[in-house]
């Protein structure tokens, strides 16, 4: 595979030694120009990237979606196309081949999803609605759109149409290899999250839209249901529903950390942080 020259790599990092070198590996056949954008790594994940030829940046972390914004205005990216991925993510073969077949096309669509396979603990997750979620990775710089008020994720959205490509985007963080850091992460992630939710009123989607229009309108009814409710309806929805079940044991802590352990903490968080709130509102006693 020759590379090209209409596309640059992305990468965000912070402490990715045990991730980095499959993300970039998978990017060097295919991208001219591999950026890292790393917040302060102290582990060896600037010296591996170094290594492996990718272009190191250094930028005070905020957000992730202010960090992606800050990577696409400040770089010299020169290609008409950017392939932005997660430290833990990595194209598989098959992937490569349909991203170069489809850059050399020079399509019309503004944006292509990639769709992610998730493997927790060594184990792949094909099932719960996990099996092969759409996420948008490949997009032209021009044309790319990022909300940078979120406190947690990050979407790329595009303006024009969008394809699907078939093959896989393998994401498998093997920092959570040790649960406790999975623990550790989405502790903090709670609360940001509950914050988000206080804050923000979930922008409006369609059910019938896009892969994000869905996840928009699933974020606004979501956020209507009944705290400490909600985390169990979702957990048996994806866990019998969606046939989590059959994932098995690595997909049982999988699902019940993530749909429901991960969601009740931040309806605790909700809880409290109004509390707190409903406190400051108080008059002072006399």
């Amino acid at each position: 595979m020759t590379q090209s020259a209409a596309l640059t790599g992305l990468v965000l990092t912070f402490n990715e030694e045990k991730n980095i070198a499959a993300c970039v590996e998978s990017l060097l056949p295919l991208a001219k120009s591999i950026f890292i954008v790393d917040s302060g790594s102290t582990d060896r994940t600037v010296a591996i990237a170094d290594q492996l030829g990718a272009r190191v940046v250094h930028h005070p972390f905020e957000t992730h979606a202010r960090q992606w914004r800050w990577g696409l205005d400040n770089l010299p990216i020169e290609s008409e196309w950017v392939l932005a991925l997660d430290a833990d993510q990595r194209l598989s073969s098959q992937l490569q081949q349909e991203i170069s077949a489809f850059i050399e096309k020079n399509p019309r669509a503004n944006g292509a999803y990639l769709r992610r396979r998730q493997m927790f603990r060594g184990a792949p997750i094909r099932f719960g609605g996990y099996g092969s979620k759409r996420l948008l990775k490949l997009f032209r710089r021009a044309a790319v759109h990022i909300d940078v008020d979120e406190y947690v994720d990050h979407h790329f959205a595009v303006a024009g149409p969008t394809v699907v490509l078939k093959h896989f985007m393998i994401e498998e963080n093997r920092n959570e290899d040790d649960i406790g850091v999975w623990i550790s992460k989405h502790n903090r992630y709670a609360m940001l999250q509950a914050r988000e939710e206080i804050d923000r009123v979930p922008p409006r989607g369609k059910l019938f839209g896009s892969a994000d229009d869905r996840v928009r309108w699933l974020k606004r009814m979501w956020s209507r249901q009944p705290l400490y409710v909600r985390p169990f309806l979702y957990f048996f929805y994806r866990y019998f529903i969606r046939l989590g079940i059959l994932d098995g044991r690595q997909g049982l802590v999988f699902h019940f950390m993530q749909a429901l352990w991960y969601r009740l903490l931040v309806d605790v968080n909700i809880a409290q942080l109004r509390g707190q709130q409903a406190g400051d509102r108080e008059p002072l006693s006399t």
